[in-house]
């Protein structure tokens, strides 16, 4: 079974994806640390986010780069949301994402464009959202517990601007399968937004 989990930043998707990788036994890619490397390897590298070709050379990033904790930074987010509007990227990193979702037994996958492009045949879609205003908040409350003393408005405006670029770009942009259930977790805690996943993965496996 192949489980797509779409949705854009700060949404809670991550979180729900490894829940339901561990609640149905199944391995688990999170594709956003992808194009993070990609965006943490062109900083490396000195170069500039929004030159295709630099960004396409960053995509040859070592697998020990997965690991740095500085992938999860803001600053590597925004990154990421600017590396990933080159078709070049997408393509480079298709094959990787393509292969994890078709291995054996099946996988969760979180992302962007997981059940529109990546897997469109996946079982089970769902696309997970939450409006601007509380994802920010999650998010500044993350950083405040990491000691980040960002403002919240800030945090807004960069989530609103992560948005228009996702959602905008020709190459697969940011929007639900037309298969999709749409899961809200504006008003959803944590262990809410993760039994109602569970309960739309085991309604939809039991109408397959």
């Amino acid at each position: 079974m192949i489980i797509a989990v779409d949705g854009p930043t700060a949404s809670g998707k991550g979180t729900i994806a490894r829940a339901l990788a561990a609640h149905f036994g199944l391995p688990h890619l999170d594709t956003g640390l992808l194009y993070r490397a990609v965006g943490r390897q062109v900083q490396l590298n000195g170069a500039d986010p929004d030159d295709p070709e630099a960004a396409l050379a960053a995509c040859a990033f070592g697998n020990d780069l997965l690991d740095d904790a500085i992938l999860r930074s803001e600053e590597v987010g925004g990154l990421a949301s600017r590396v990933s509007v080159h078709p070049a990227v997408r393509r480079a990193l298709y094959e990787r994402q393509r292969a994890f979702a078709l291995q054996a037994g099946g996988a969760v996958l979180d992302g962007r464009d997981i059940g529109t492009v990546i897997a469109p045949e996946a079982e089970v879609k769902l696309f997970v959202t939450a409006s601007v205003a509380e994802r920010a908040r999650r998010r500044w409350q993350e950083m405040k517990a990491r000691g980040i003393d960002v403002p919240l408005t800030a945090i807004e405006r960069d989530i609103a601007a992560r948005d228009a670029r996702d959602m905008g770009r020709e190459d697969a942009p940011l929007r639900p399968a037309t298969d999709a259930l749409v899961l809200d977790t504006t008003h959803l805690g944590r262990e809410a937004a993760i039994e109602a996943a569970i309960t739309a993965v085991l309604a939809k496996s039991a109408r397959a």
